[in-house]
């Protein structure tokens, strides 16, 4: 089978970096960059903890920095979830590796541009990176396979009844990238309230005895910690790998094509991810949402992804 390339844009994060991990050493997955955007943390934490994530697993792609704020909003990080570094929990080397040359825009622009074969463009933060790379060279969007997002929700949001984080942090860049004419395939919070890292998974995860289970079990612990303190949940949604499970294994969930929009209206649904799943208003269909999980089988995959750095 022939690997997909990817760009994975991202804001880590506690559940950002084992969407990481799991393509890193993925045989299914050639992994061209990580661009990084402000959202969970400043731009300053999330790119240093990028890079303290590769460094420790080994992964030896171009990081580059990408956007540090919303295209109009003002920035709202998360560190009641991800703690002030944005990834609390993990003491890591110092590090001995630095930033890619370029901006995270051009990046983008110009591996997709270059590239012989199709790119897959995952996000699993704010959506800026993206929308302004589309902007700056429309053309890019030829040789764009689809667009995989951990966002949004058709049902509730996570800081507003409405919205979910990712979306909410940048409605704007959201707005562009679905209206884009990309296939876009969202992977909410519909689903990804499912997969609950309960004190079981990371027993079972801490089982495998390798760097990465050490990465993922003491990650894990805090991100419960934090999750239960907010939002008094007895273990946290493991939101950001869910697009990558689905690269790895498409059974992973099930899928709904349907219009969507994002409401960019500043009232009180602003951020929200407007899915018509029942087909009321007959409008052109845009998005493929997530709306079921296979649970079981997304355990198995994380598992895998942390096997393959034995």
């Amino acid at each position: 089978m022939n690997k997909r390339n990817i760009i994975l844009d991202c804001d880590p994060g506690h559940d950002d970096a084992i969407a990481i991990m799991l393509a890193g050493k993925s045989d299914l997955i050639n992994l061209l960059g990580i661009t990084v955007v402000g959202g969970n943390q400043t731009l300053e934490k999330t790119g240093r903890n990028t890079l303290n994530l590769c460094q420790y697993l080994d992964i030896d792609v171009p990081v580059c920095l990408g956007s540090a704020n919303p295209l109009v909003k003002i920035l709202e990080v998360c560190p009641q979830i991800h703690g002030e570094s944005g990834l609390d929990g993990f003491d890591f080397p110092d590090l001995t590796i630095d930033y890619h040359n370029q901006n995270g825009i051009n990046f983008i622009v110009e591996t997709i541009l270059k590239s012989k074969e199709k790119v897959t463009v995952v996000t699993t933060g704010p959506m800026t990176n993206l929308a302004l790379a589309i902007r700056l060279e429309p053309k890019i969007m030829d040789n764009i396979d689809e667009v995989l997002l951990m966002g949004g929700s058709y049902t509730n949001g996570n800081v507003t009844p409405a919205a979910e984080f990712n979306i909410y942090s940048d409605p704007e860049a959201a707005f562009i990238v679905f209206n884009s004419g990309l296939p876009v395939k969202m992977f909410g919070l519909d689903v990804t309230r499912k997969v609950m890292v309960y004190e079981s998974v990371i027993e079972r995860m801490e089982k495998l005895n390798n760097k990465a289970s050490l990465l993922f079990s003491k990650l894990m612990k805090v991100f419960n910690e934090n999750q239960y303190r907010t939002f008094g949940l007895e273990a946290g949604p493991l939101h950001d790998p869910l697009p990558i499970a689905y690269l790895l294994d498409e059974s992973v969930v099930e899928l709904s094509w349907v219009h969507c929009d994002i409401d960019i209206s500043r009232g009180d649904s602003y951020g929200r991810t407007n899915c018509d799943i029942f087909d009321y208003m007959k409008l052109p269909k845009n998005t493929f949402v997530a709306t079921k999980v296979d649970v079981n089988k997304y355990w198995d995959i994380i598992e895998q992804g942390i096997k393959n750095y034995n």
